[in-house]
């Protein structure tokens, strides 16, 4: 079977084009909304850790436990209509941050943070149900790399940006374009017709109710699946480990950035913060690119095993020099190596 190319499927497939489009749309403003909520929380805690902390919880916990459940979810209903829902329902979350004016406000930031990132494991479901639905089978490898691999680039890019716009215009100004790009998100999708979103073994299930199991049925055999699985098991767990080292990065990067080297060197705490993830994304997206040839090399000398266990050991090394390193750049170049 031909593989296309990642421009003939962009150039060919309008409707991946639109689902693409509004991938970048709501990841900009999704790190928008984080540098700038991570900011506000800082300012009006006056940079407590606890409160960080609460609001990196408040972040990453909800997408963890609702993302079974979304990916349940979403085969059951429109995939076109939970992602339009989700986004809309964004455009107002996102509007709450404008009322955090002080510590005592600080749960409408936690509460709106959890509101994000549970609405956002159901977009991403129907999102990455869609992918394989308007790529086709030719076009398959090339749309799921671009979408997944785009989004370790808009982490640098969405980073970047959201530091500036925090720094220069404030954070409401970030919070307003945030809600702006789940608007936009929305039209983009609204573009693409509903019955390419779905597949026809999908379509006839919606259509016959009756005959499939209930929705707790489902999640219960696809929890069973996972646990019982042995490669679904084994990912599951890789993924629950790497997260707790990705959770410990959010507060690493928060106070390191925004607290040590904005007092010692005098940066602005947001752009510090932002300098640091902009660093992690080029490098997780530049790390991709390597990736992808040298797995060639290791598909020929059957060393993956060998490989990666030594990566993983020399990516904590590196990001545990970081540590020791006396500027904001240096420990940036070092986040960006590992």
């Amino acid at each position: 079977m031909h593989s296309l190319t990642y421009a003939q499927l962009i150039r060919g497939n309008r409707n991946f084009r639109n689902l693409l489009s509004g991938q970048f749309i709501s990841e900009l403003g999704n790190w928008f909304n984080f540098i700038a909520g991570a900011g506000l929380v800082r300012l009006v805690s006056e940079a407590s850790p606890t409160a960080a902390g609460l609001f990196f919880l408040c972040r990453v916990l909800p997408f963890a436990v609702m993302s079974p459940i979304a990916g349940t979810f979403v085969d059951r209903f429109s995939r076109r209509q939970v992602m339009i829902w989700t986004d809309l329902a964004r455009v107002a979350v996102a509007l709450m941050f404008l009322f955090v004016n002080d510590a005592g406000d600080l749960w409408i930031a936690y509460v709106g943070t959890t509101l994000l990132s549970t609405f956002g494991a159901f977009f991403d479901g129907a999102k990455n149900a869609t992918t394989p639905n308007l790529t086709g089978k030719e076009g398959l490898l090339a749309g799921t790399a671009l979408m997944f691999s785009t989004r370790f680039l808009l982490m640098a890019i969405g980073s970047a940006l959201g530091g500036w716009a925090a720094a220069i215009f404030g954070y409401k100004v970030a919070f307003v374009i945030n809600a702006i790009s789940f608007l936009a998100s929305a039209y983009t999708v609204w573009l693409i017709p509903e019955e390419a979103t779905r597949d026809q073994d999908t379509a006839d299930r919606m259509a016959d109710r009756s005959a499939r199991p209930s929705f707790m049925t489902e999640l219960r055999e696809g929890l069973h699946y996972t646990v019982t699985n042995h490669f679904a098991l084994t990912i599951l767990l890789m993924n629950v480990i790497w997260a707790v080292g990705g959770g410990a990065i959010n507060i690493i990067f928060e106070r390191v950035g925004g607290v040590h080297f904005a007092g010692i060197e005098g940066w602005n705490p947001d752009i510090a913060v932002a300098i640091l993830w902009t660093a992690g994304g080029l490098g997780l997206g530049g790390g991709m690119l390597i990736a992808h040839r040298t797995s060639i090399f290791l598909d020929r000398k059957g060393r993956h095993t060998w490989f990666i266990g030594w990566a993983l050991i020399i990516h904590g090394l590196l990001f545990s020099v970081a540590g020791l390193m006396p500027t904001l750049l240096l420990f940036a170049v070092f986040a960006f190596v590992s």
